[in-house]
């Protein structure tokens, strides 16, 4: 058992992408449009969060190898009570990079929460409404890496 063996892989161009849902209250996405949360924008934070978080993947996923990732990009879209986010990871390496995805769009929907849950309680401090779902990867990519 331990870390799966990737010794003699070839270096490929990895790619992956994953996306979740957080659902919030109309009145807090509203506020998030506004710029009227305290803890400031959550959308700014959440991307340097799930940055972090996806660089990190190999600090928090007991097996995952540390891969030195090309970029990681985040985007979000909004609805009426909910936030989308995506988490686009790049890197040129032996094993693929779908659990940094992971790990970054979870990371990024968790932050949002932590900077609007004031906003999402009810009168008993609880958060009836309020929920992560839908976490997956979108797409996954490997391709030989092409020289410039």
């Amino acid at each position: 058992m331990g870390m799966i063996d990737i010794t003699g892989k070839k270096v490929l161009l990895r790619e992956a992408v994953a996306s979740g849902r957080i659902t919030l209250l109309p009145e807090t996405i509203k506020k998030i449009k506004e710029n009227q949360v305290k803890k400031g924008d959550p959308l700014l934070v959440a991307e340097i969060a799930a940055m972090k978080a996806a660089k990190e993947t190999y600090l928090l996923i007991p097996h995952c190898h540390n891969i030195p990732l090309n970029t990681v990009e985040l985007n979000f879209s909004t609805g009426d009570d909910f936030i989308e986010a995506k988490c686009h990871v790049k890197a040129e390496a032996m094993t693929g990079v779908e659990i940094e995805a992971l790990v970054g769009v979870t990371i990024a929907l968790n932050t949002i929460w932590d900077m609007v849950k004031y906003l999402e309680k009810d009168k008993n401090g609880q958060y009836p409404s309020t929920r992560i779902s839908d976490i997956r990867v979108l797409n996954k990519v490997k391709k030989p890496v092409s020289k410039a």
